[in-house]
């Protein structure tokens, strides 16, 4: 199993003029630190208008500023939306080949369709529409890549034919994953032989195995990749804060790994809510329903560190502790980890404590 810091870029409230400056620099700094000390790789999300959860709205601009201060870390879009009008098929793959070209072959091209109302009704998307319209642009953005010239023409998107550059240096091209949540997704995701993102929080690697486990069912009856290749790395995503003592460790996490479990939970619960206005059923976001009742009947609220790791739905204690944890992932079939090191407000000598640390005592162990 290999290990990947995962950011959302939060900027906890209250603001200064130079708060999101500072959010972005601490996490140059944090990659470059990780790209010395073993670590896989690094992702970030793509998200719009979620103040405080989220201030990574255009994460390619850092991609290349982190591309140039580094040597062996991956760099994970995590994820591109891809449905209309987030980002053009073409757009998209000009811009994870140039990083291709910049990073020399170090991309990992992972693709969503988005969860929010915030985010779905700010750019006017159907919600029914997102699965159709994520499977259409991977497709043209695989075509744009592996021909000369290229046309299309689709439900969403056309183009006469045209020559799109540059190509990225990976052939046929980077890796490909589809982030999901739902089972119905983790089925898809198999069936279109792409990499799997898994994306759920508070739930415990016992429950991510089941999750993988349908994938792989589901991938081997894969014949037609929407890809060139089959990519079959299973990843998904957990808190992690390590520190020398548990103590320490659960007190400089609590606050933050306690927040964003409930904040994205309202985030997406939203969604539910949005639909029945529309008086829509959920179709595909259904797994938004549970999230809006957890909400309202205030079971949310009870949502503690304590239960998270009771569970082993994050990775906060000493190395060893964080170890035990990993091993469970490691069993669960997960082959990358991407670790949230910074859920809301973690300070950064924090942050850069738990890459140290895990880079020098919780890698070497997964060899």
């Amino acid at each position: 199993m290999k290990f990947a810091l995962f950011y959302e870029i939060p900027v906890a409230r209250p603001w200064t003029p130079d708060s999101e400056r500072i959010a972005y620099h601490n996490t140059i700094e944090q990659a470059v630190a990780a790209d010395k000390l073993g670590w896989h790789a690094f992702w970030t999300v793509e998200h719009h208008f979620l103040s405080e959860f989220s201030h990574c709205s255009n994460p390619e601009v850092l991609y290349g500023a982190i591309a140039a201060k580094t040597e062996n870390l991956r760099l994970g879009y995590g994820v591109r939306l891809m449905p209309a009008p987030y980002n053009h098929p073409v757009r998209t793959a000009e811009s994870v080949a140039v990083l291709d070209l910049i990073s020399n072959g170090r991309v990992d091209f992972g693709t969503g369709r988005s969860s929010t109302r915030l985010e779905l009704e700010g750019f006017g998307i159907d919600p029914h529409q997102t699965r159709a319209m994520w499977q259409e642009a991977i497709g043209h953005v695989v075509g744009c890549w592996t021909n000369d010239e290229y046309e299309f023409s689709g439900a969403t998107w056309s183009m006469p034919k045209r020559r799109v550059l540059p190509k990225p240096m990976q052939t046929p091209h980077p890796p490909i994953f589809g982030a999901t949540s739902s089972d119905e997704g983790h089925t898809q995701v198999g069936e279109l032989g792409l990499g799997l993102c898994s994306f759920a929080v508070g739930v415990a690697p016992e429950e991510i195995k089941r999750k993988i486990d349908l994938y792989r069912e589901a991938q081997s009856r894969c014949t037609k990749p929407l890809g060139s290749f089959v990519n079959s790395t299973a990843a998904t995503f957990t808190m992690m804060n390590c520190a020398p003592t548990r103590d320490e460790a659960e007190k400089v996490a609590r606050r933050s790994f306690e927040w964003y479990p409930k904040a994205g939970a309202r985030i997406i619960g939203a969604l539910a809510e949005w639909m029945a206005e529309r008086q829509e059923g959920l179709g595909n976001y259904a797994y938004a329903q549970s999230m809006h009742d957890h909400d309202r009947d205030g079971s949310l609220d009870l949502l503690s560190l304590d239960i998270l790791q009771s569970i082993g739905a994050c990775a906060c204690g000493t190395p060893d502790d964080v170890v035990d944890i990993c091993r469970r992932y490691e069993a669960a079939g997960v082959d990358l980890l991407l670790c949230l090191v910074n859920p809301y407000d973690i300070a950064h000598d924090k942050v850069m404590q738990t890459i140290e640390m895990v880079g020098q005592y919780v890698i070497p162990e997964f060899g």
